[in-house]
């Protein structure tokens, strides 16, 4: 009987704030408490932090400083986004494409503006959650103003051809004389995948990321907008982050923010190399010794389009029920998720597992393993070692209902 451990795979719903960012945050609060716009020195340090700050998140996206606007969150800056461009865009057409499986942050504006007389176009994928690009090239017409499709997948973590469709958009632009925007929700992208406008992400127009996705803290997000686009506000009041999102700014945790951007950018490939051992380790290990399963996912990990992020494994253990093997697994201490946390408040089956063709038990059978960088070989003979009884034991008693 193995010893009791605590491994937390959990990663994508939400990480652990890195022990720095707790403490640039405390100092913040201690001595930089003045209000960023006042005009007095404990106002200009605390606007000197979030200055810093916003270069390390431009640093991290390959952007200039006053491309970076702060938020509250990943989900702000989707809405703002999807608002925005309809109201800054609507005498240029009333269409916008986007997926299946995008994040409720994106699919729910979206939604909103179906029902304003906005025309939506859901890009499907296959069963590996890769995007149907034969679809997204016939969805593109004159009247379409906005393309949004996130970086990677929160569910499978298949990582989605930003760049391929950054090209198409651009040709587009350039033959039928459009400004058709690009927009990529890249919350389980950054810090796992290259994301930089001038290279890797070149075309892309707006971007939306999150604190808490990189061991910053919650209730952080940003929105890169390529300098030139005119996107209509969303939040209005007394003109900050250059009149794109009044309120106060959050110093605390945009310093915070822009600390955990920081230590991901200085360390990104021993992250993502640890990231890619524990999931290899894992998916090997159910593969080889769990009968009658389903990986959701890719199973190469990597960087490129249509591979699978090296933090995200879902695997459907057949004949099971994902919710009871969570709560097992939770006994033994380990941490897991049947799939998005920011939708787990709603009933029903996953949207994006059912957009890749899986059946309704085979989605009910479903766990999504999450990792970081602090996850280790240990813990991933812990989990195998633990899933393998969860699995077996509710396989046993359920041959007898």
């Amino acid at each position: 009987m193995s010893e009791k451990m605590s491994v937390y795979l959990d990663n994508s719903a939400t990480t652990r704030q890195y022990d720095q960012v707790t403490d640039a945050m405390a100092g913040a609060m201690r001595y930089a408490y003045g209000n960023p716009s006042s005009l007095h020195s404990l106002g200009v340090e605390a606007e000197k932090m979030v200055r810093t700050a916003r270069k390390s998140l431009a640093a991290s996206l390959g952007c200039s400083e006053e491309e970076v606007i702060f938020t509250s969150c990943g989900t702000e800056a989707d809405n703002t986004v999807i608002m925005g461009t309809a109201s800054s865009r609507k005498r240029a057409g009333k269409k916008i494409i986007t997926t299946a499986v995008e994040h409720p942050a994106v699919l729910e504006p979206a939604r909103r503006l179906e029902s304003m007389g906005y025309q939506v176009e859901y890009i499907g994928v296959d069963k590996n959650c890769r995007l149907d690009m034969d679809h997204l090239k016939a969805a593109i017409s004159e009247d379409t103003i906005l393309i949004s499709v996130m970086g990677v997948n929160n569910e499978a973590g298949t990582i989605m051809p930003l760049s391929e469709i950054a090209r198409i958009k651009d040709g587009y632009n350039k033959a039928h004389g459009t400004q058709i925007w690009l927009h990529s929700d890249a919350v389980q992208a950054m810090g796992k995948i290259s994301i930089n406008v001038k290279k890797t992400w070149q075309g892309v127009d707006m971007i939306s990321v999150s604190g808490h996705k990189i061991h910053g803290p919650k209730g952080m997000g940003a929105l890169y907008v390529r300098k030139g686009l005119n996107l209509e506000p969303f939040m209005i009041g007394g003109g900050q982050e250059k009149h794109m999102r009044s309120g106060t700014e959050n110093t605390p945790g945009i310093v915070g923010f822009g600390a955990a951007c920081d230590l991901a950018m200085s360390g990104f490939d021993e992250r993502v190399r640890k990231m890619s051992e524990a999931r290899k380790y894992l998916l090997d290990g159910i593969k080889a010794e769990i009968k009658d399963v389903l990986i959701n996912s890719p199973e190469e990990a990597g960087s490129e389009a249509g591979l699978c992020c090296p933090s995200v494994l879902n695997v459907s253990f057949l004949g099971t029920r994902g919710e009871v093997i969570l709560h097992t697994l939770e006994q033994d201490g380990i941490y897991v998720s049947t799939g998005s946390a920011c939708s787990s408040n709603k009933k029903g089956r996953s949207h994006v597992l059912a957009a890749m063709g899986l059946k309704d038990k085979e989605i009910e059978d479903a766990i999504r393993f999450s990792f970081s960088e602090f996850n280790t070989q240990a813990e991933m003979e812990y989990t195998l070692e633990k899933v393998k009884q969860a699995v077996a034991r509710f396989r046993k008693l359920g041959s007898f209902r």
